[in-house]
């Protein structure tokens, strides 16, 4: 009796847990990688495994205080998946204009009865997405003292536009229309997106219209190594159109000097004038005895 009870006890776990393994489960997740502000997609393969037929199947993803907006519909559903079969849904939502780079994990549930069983049974789990951007760098000069033979500066400043920071930043300068007196690389480090940084180089200009040349090497989002090549024209004077309008000023050497000239024939006119006057004076005295 006590061994028929036990065989009884055997059977029912053994049809509970035959009961219980028919189940669906996801089988593949292929996710778009997401860009800031643009639409992507989301494939959901979901199978029914072991015995049974499943029925009305609904699929939730959940985007509660998450920064992605679904495009139509958050919720699929589906009346039948048979055993040992998959469906494929398919999500579009979009990813927030301000959202940070970075891997997102998206909460689901699924609901589903099995074949003949009007009790409904949930799933939770998450999936994972991608938000990659990179940087965008702009670049622009600024020129101090741009005179042909003249000491000057230039400086480079470096906009990122893009959505992600650009992380070790360096700049090398190829000064083959101007001559460097500082050193021709630096270290700027990180560009923050939507952020700047500028770095001046002391130069001597050479030539009228030189360009400004330099390497540019910096990581992406990915830790990719970037490197840019970058020829920007630049505006230089002569020291005669400089003086035209009036980047430098005339030299006052030569005005102090023929001031002084000017004063020193005052002074020797000045004395030559009472030294005759004088002269005269006395031979005047002379003839009147």
């Amino acid at each position: 009796m006590k061994l028929s009870l036990n065989i009884l006890a055997i059977l029912v776990i053994f049809l509970l847990t035959s009961n219980m393994a028919s189940a669906v489960v996801v089988n593949s997740v292929i996710a778009d990688t997401f860009v800031p502000g643009q639409e992507g997609k989301v494939r959901i393969e979901i199978e029914n495994i072991l015995n049974d037929d499943v029925e009305d199947l609904s699929l939730f993803l959940k985007f509660t205080n998450l920064p992605f907006i679904p495009i139509g519909t958050s919720e699929q559903s589906i009346d039948e998946i048979k055993e040992d079969e998959d469906e494929d849904f398919v999500f579009t939502f979009k990813a927030s204009s301000t959202i940070a780079p970075g891997d997102y994990e998206i909460p689901y549930t699924i609901e589903y009865k099995i074949q003949g069983d009007e009790d409904i049974i949930k799933k939770d789990g998450s999936l994972g997405v991608k938000v990659k951007a990179n940087p965008v760098l702009s670049f622009t000069t600024a020129l101090e003292n741009p005179v042909e033979g003249r000491r000057g500066t230039i400086t480079l400043k470096i906009v990122n536009k893009g959505f992600s920071d650009a992380r070790f930043v360096s700049v090398r300068i190829l000064p083959e229309d101007f001559t460097v007196l500082s050193g021709t690389e630096v270290y700027i480090g990180e560009i923050e997106s939507d952020d700047f940084e500028t770095v001046t180089f002391n130069v001597i200009f050479n030539k009228i219209s030189p360009n400004f040349q330099a390497i540019i090497e910096y990581l992406d989002f990915d830790n990719q190594k970037v490197i840019e090549n970058l020829e920007l024209p630049l505006t230089v004077y002569s020291q005669k159109r400089a003086l035209e309008i009036g980047i430098i000023q005339p030299s006052n050497t030569t005005t102090y000097l023929l001031l002084a000239l000017t004063l020193v024939l005052l002074i020797i006119f000045w004395r030559i004038f009472r030294k005759r006057q004088r002269l005269k004076r006395s031979q005047i005295l002379r003839e009147g005895r």
